[in-house]
């Protein structure tokens, strides 16, 4: 069986063993949960098989499905959720790209450590995007934290029972503006994440029993979502995942 190490280099440069894995991904995530903590000198890295494990769509999809299922029987909120992403996001933050490997690392060590507290700043501050598509990390900030705004705010304005029909945030008077539309349909994990990768990428199928292809009225098969190779991905396309999953039915 194949397996992954995490290493740490100390402060007197001797190379130590911290765990070893059965995923790439669970290891890439540990690394991810140790360096977003205190601040530190210490270099972590992986050690074992170098090919990816996301290799397509489907496998962010199915990874993201397995993800929030493990958030719905945690009983996560989707708000402590995107704190803990937020958080976990941070050594990456001077990437321009990310392997696949690394999204699905970020999003499993998000599942993992305590979320970040809300900041009441964000409600007020200034979110919209610079210019008209998200660029780089700080646009993919702005957005994850407009969500966060817009989820504080329905704390004290619930959506009511027909939100998953679609239901406008609130933004009461003096909210900052926001980079994502006010329009919400998924306030939980599961939903969250598994509308996020069929909205923005594809990649599911019926026989995974969460969505459910809508038969042609003119008696044509019903449309598929095709499987295709992934490489590399932008904060832009992070930022189209997050919004997907905020809208995507």
């Amino acid at each position: 069986m194949q397996t992954w190490d995490v290493m740490r280099q100390d402060d007197n440069g001797n190379q130590v063993h911290m765990a070893t894995h059965d995923t790439r991904i669970s290891a890439l995530a540990q690394v991810l949960t140790m360096e977003s903590g205190v601040p530190h000198k210490q270099i972590y890295w992986v050690t074992g098989p170098s090919g990816p494990a996301v290799r397509t769509n489907r496998d962010l999809y199915l990874h993201f499905l397995q993800l929030g299922q493990d958030a719905r029987a945690a009983s996560w909120s989707l708000s402590a959720f995107l704190r803990a992403l937020w958080k976990v996001s941070g050594p990456l933050r001077d990437r321009d790209r990310l392997h696949p490997d690394d999204v699905a690392a970020m999003f499993s060590a998000a599942a993992t450590v305590p979320p970040a507290a809300y900041d009441p700043s964000w409600s007020t501050r200034d979110l919209s995007l610079p210019g008209d598509e998200p660029h780089g990390h700080a646009d993919w900030e702005r957005v994850v934290l407009s969500q966060l705004a817009d989820l504080e705010d329905f704390l004290t304005h619930p959506p009511g029972p027909q939100a998953r029909f679609g239901v406008d945030a609130p933004r009461p008077p003096g909210s900052g503006a926001r980079a994502t539309p006010r329009r919400w349909y998924n306030f939980d994990p599961a939903t969250y994440l598994e509308c996020a990768v069929a909205g923005s990428l594809g990649g599911w199928d019926a026989a995974d029993g969460a969505r459910v292809p809508l038969p042609k009225p003119d008696g044509q098969p019903p449309a598929r979502s095709y499987v295709r190779a992934m490489t590399g991905m932008s904060w832009g396309d992070l930022a189209r995942i997050a919004v997907c999953g905020q809208l995507y039915e």
